[in-house]
């Protein structure tokens, strides 16, 4: 059946819910359908295959090198460092090392500037491959960006603070989920230092096709950069 009938405990009405017009609306698992108790066979493959998704996108190494030339044919300049998480598993089980930079790649950065753009992993590489450029070719003036991996939030504000930036603004790749396994987020931090917290910060969240386009993206950053700078603080 298409439609299920439920009674309000409360008013003692009736109300009727198409969940098929419902699932049109949202990727969220609405009304899975059973085989006497358990799932059926089709919601447990669908299960599997999107939890798959997930941990590949977390597993998956970020190329920089194709990113590096997305990048430089939207006119944007951009050096590759790493964090101090060596590998994959220091990334997953050590996030601090994924917050500060490799003390090496420190001289690869070049400065001052007003502005530090940062791209990280995160923990979905695919996420910033796909729509890190739309992003900032959509915002505009990027000159130069820092692509970074197995990179934290937190990079950034070591990366701006070297750069002597009064905003950095990282795009990462976000943590994947059984409905969308490539999403990224960006963060916005005024005066950026090591040991900012993430109170300290402006986020903009599910950026990704089936979420918020890229594109509407940029002009909430463009409004949220604006509004840091007039303001000179961010987070709440």
């Amino acid at each position: 059946m298409t439609e299920r009938q439920f009674r309000d405990t409360e008013t003692g009405l009736s109300n009727v819910f198409d969940f098929e017009s419902l699932r049109a609306l949202t990727p969220a698992r609405l009304e899975l359908r059973r085989a006497g108790p358990a799932p059926s066979t089709a919601e447990r493959l669908r299960f599997a295959a999107d939890h798959s998704l997930a941990r590949d996108a977390v597993r998956r190494p970020l190329d920089a090198r194709s990113l590096l030339v997305v990048l430089e044919t939207i006119g944007i300049e951009a050096v590759e460092v790493r964090s101090r998480a060596c590998s994959s598993s220091d990334h997953l089980l050590r996030p601090d090392l994924g917050r500060r930079l490799d003390p090496k790649d420190l001289v690869r950065l070049a400065g001052p500037t007003e502005t530090a753009w940062v791209i990280a992993d995160g923990l979905s590489s695919g996420a910033v491959e796909r729509y890190a450029p739309r992003l900032l070719s959509a915002v505009g003036g990027v000159g130069r960006a820092v692509v970074v991996h197995h990179g934290r939030v937190a990079i950034g504000d070591e990366i701006g603070a070297a750069l002597g930036a009064s905003l950095s603004i990282v795009l990462i790749g976000e943590r994947p989920g059984l409905s969308a396994a490539e999403s990224m987020g960006v963060y916005v931090t005024y005066g950026p230092a090591v040991g900012c917290t993430d109170a300290q910060r402006n986020c903009i969240s599910n950026i990704r096709d089936g979420g918020l386009a890229p594109e509407a993206a940029a002009e909430l950053l463009s409004e949220m950069v604006a509004r840091a700078r007039r303001e000179q603080r961010t987070g709440v």
